[in-house]
């Protein structure tokens, strides 16, 4: 005992950062001139670009497509109730009680596609509406290869400038913890800087 009273006992070191939401830890190291993230490794000559950007959802195309798919459906109801008119897919349907029940049995199959559909899309469209953006370290090699991983805003800014050395640096080694990305369908977001190149030849620039 002090004269303060009984000793306090030691504070435990605080967790580390929690990687994104939907994202697994990754192992980003550096050793005998290769950049290993997981499993997979690439020779730090290769690597042209470093940078990180915000991943953000088209969220404004998946709207569009919607309204666009919804009214194709819309054409083909109206499209199955004129041909159930004119008899195209055979005699009604009746109940127990010979009341008429509806269409044919393909009349009806054909309205759980549509319905189907309609469900399929409009749960696509909220898929992409109700996802967040991401800040994202992006590395590119000279092939085809990019490696995207998560992580918090120090850390990835931290990670641009660590790797930048280690390529200018052959002795250079590195190790952090990352957050694999969990993004579902990569076509559904925004990657990087938006090029639009407007006719004639030589043209320079990058149009955000």
């Amino acid at each position: 005992m002090t004269e303060n009273g009984p000793p306090r006992p030691p504070v435990p070191p605080a967790p580390p950062p929690a990687p994104p939401p939907g994202a697994g830890p990754l192992e980003l190291r550096v050793e005998r001139r290769l950049l290993w993230i997981g499993g997979a490794f690439y020779p730090l000559e290769n690597v042209v670009r470093v940078y990180t950007f915000v991943l953000r959802p088209r969220r404004a195309e998946a709207v569009k497509r919607f309204v666009k798919r919804l009214g194709l459906l819309m054409l083909a109801s109206l499209l199955v109730v004129l041909l159930g008119e004119l008899g195209a897919f055979g005699r009604p349907s009746y109940d127990a009680y010979g009341n008429e029940s509806g269409g044919s049995g393909l009349q009806a199959l054909v309205w759980v596609v549509l319905l189907g559909a309609l469900a399929y899309s409009f749960v696509e469209m909220m898929t992409v509406v109700g996802s967040t953006s991401h800040l994202t370290l992006a590395i590119e090699t000279n092939g085809a290869s990019t490696a995207l991983v998560g992580g918090s805003p120090e850390l990835l800014h931290r990670l641009v400038h660590r790797i930048a050395h280690a390529v200018e640096h052959p002795d250079a080694e590195l190790l952090e913890r990352v957050g694999a990305l969990a993004i579902g369908n990569p076509s559904n977001y925004y990657f990087g800087d938006t090029v639009n190149m407007y006719g004639g030849t030589g043209n320079r620039g990058i149009s955000r």
